[in-house]
Parts: C-alpha cells; structure tokens; sequence
C-alpha cells in the first residue's frame, strides 16, 4: 500500500517519516485523546532526535494540520510545505452531515476493527482506496489489523475531528504545494480547495483519482511524483553547486561513503587514518551546510544524485 511512496519520495533524497502515537512500531498506550500539539510535539522530538536543521515537511491526510501547524511554530526549520489529501478543518467543523457520518465511522472502527468479520474493515478501503484492486483492499485490510487496535484507532479519529487550523495556515511563511484527489471520499475535495485558500503563499494541483492513498499503477500517481518533485527541485540545482565546492579528496571519500563504505573501510581503501577521513567528512558537512545525526544520508543522498 505504501511501498511506492517511500520508494519514489526517497529517491535522491533522504526521507525521514515515522509511526504516530499508538500505531505501528511506536508505543501502543497513552492516556487521554491526543491533542494537536501533542502530534507536533512528537513531530518535534522526531525532527530533533532525526538531527534535521532545515528540511521540505510532507503531510498527507491528518497529518497535514500537523504539519502546518508544525511549519507556522518552527519557520527557521521547515523551508518548503508539501501536503496531500490534507484539510484545514477537522470532520466536525465540516457541518452537521459530515459530524454524523464521522461519528459512525468512529464507531465501526470501535466495533470492527480488529474483529474476525472483515465487512466491518472494508467500508474503509472502500472510501480511503475505491479504486483499488481487490488484492490491495485484502492487503490494506491486513494492514489496519497488525497497525493498531480498535479502540486506539477509535481514539486517534477522534482526536482529529475538531482541529481547525485555519487561523494558523494563515500565518505559514513557507512556499507550499497542496495536491487533492478530485474524487477524494475521505477528505472531500473543497477541503483541500480551501487549506490551500488559508495558506499565504500556496499552489494548488487536482489529482484524476477517486483514491485517498494513491496506488502506484494509476496516472494520478505519476503527477503526484511529478508535482513534488517539481516543486522541490530548486534544492537539487543548490546541491550540485554545493558539491563543485569539494575538494578531490574530499569527493572521493564522499563518493565511498555513498557506496555504503564504513570510515574504516574508506581509511584502508585511500590508505588513510581514520582521523583523516573524519576530517575530510566534517569538512563536507560544512560546505554541504549538513549538521546533525543525518548529515552522512544527507550527503550520500546528494551525492547520488549527480
């Protein structure tokens, strides 16, 4: 269901996405409803342990009020907004219709999540990936079962319903790309219309697709891919002119570490200290203007990309 999205979103760049409260490899239990500044704080702490100074921040679904509200907090951290299937207003501040199919959607999930009877599961690969072959509803159907329980999954809807973030979208300074899938059932169209109206400084691109997580064999995905790269692609044209700035040495011993070679590996390789390769490394850092725990993926990341 994914594996394209972290396949073509890190190619040539280094991604970096993780697991929210309650789900998948990050901690089961917690008390109370998660609040927004809850997910961006756990955002933060990510962004901190990750060792990120500056970067281009993606949220799709949910996690795009998370990231906008994220990006108006933090302004010297984040350069570049990407959000997908995103929306300003959680399902209750969408009026009355949208509050009472939200509220039993919230209850199937209760119910029927982790049950034996999978008709429960399928309303929501019939309104998250409509278009999708049977096969990948079985596996997305899998996939809600092993991420999280019923009842956490009830939790985590419910702590979406009521963000409005529309005052704070208003004072994001970054450049920002918003894509929607025209057909979208889980977040409807008007609402990604409208979170790219909020945004100061924003493009706004329709998808031809009916699905919410896109599928890597539909069109909609390959604009997708497009679009952001597109968008992103001014730090590509920086890159390359960071990396003219390197020495011979200190491009060899770059284009190792890219090939996955330890230092001490390089050390025997260049027949040198290992000192010597941590020198040459700090100073590619610095002219990479790279600092942190990630600067290595982040070098050898820009590196493959010439």
């Amino acid at each position: 269901m994914w594996r394209h999205w972290v396949r073509d979103l890190s190619r040539g760049r280094t991604l970096v996405r993780h697991d929210e409260r309650g789900c998948g490899l990050s901690d089961r239990q917690f008390e109370g409803t998660p609040t927004l500044e809850a997910y961006v704080n756990d955002l933060a702490t990510v962004v901190d342990a990750a060792g990120l100074d500056r970067f281009d921040l993606l949220g799709v679904s949910g996690g795009g009020t998370t990231a906008v509200a994220y990006a108006v907090a933090h302004p010297e951290r984040v350069r570049r907004i990407v959000l997908y299937g995103a929306y300003a207003r959680g399902r209750h501040r969408r009026g009355t219709a949208e509050k009472e199919k939200s509220q039993l959607m919230m209850e199937l999930t209760r119910a029927g999540w982790g049950g034996a009877v999978p008709a429960f599961r399928r309303v929501f690969s019939a309104t998250y990936i409509p278009g999708a072959d049977e096969e990948q509803k079985r596996w997305y159907d899998e996939l809600q079962q092993v991420s999280s329980t019923g009842e956490m999954a009830a939790r985590l809807w419910a702590s979406r319903v009521d963000i409005d973030i529309s005052d704070a979208a208003r004072h994001a300074t970054q450049p920002a790309l918003v894509l929607h899938a025209r057909e979208d059932r889980a977040v409807p169209y008007e609402e990604g219309r409208l979170l790219a109206a909020l945004l100061p400084d924003a493009c706004f691109v329709t998808l031809e697709s009916e699905n919410h997580i896109l599928q890597e064999d539909e069109p909609a995905w390959e604009a997708f891919v497009r679009e952001v790269r597109g968008f992103l692609g001014a730090d590509e044209l920086a890159s390359a002119a960071d990396l003219e700035e390197l020495s011979a040495r200190e491009r060899e011993v770059l284009e190792l570490v890219a090939a996955g070679h330890s230092n001490e590996q390089i050390a025997e390789q260049l027949v040198l200290s290992c000192r010597t390769v941590e020198r040459h490394l700090s100073n590619v850092y610095a002219k990479l203007r790279l600092s942190g725990k990630s600067a290595r993926a982040a070098a050898a990341a820009r590196y493959s990309r010439t």
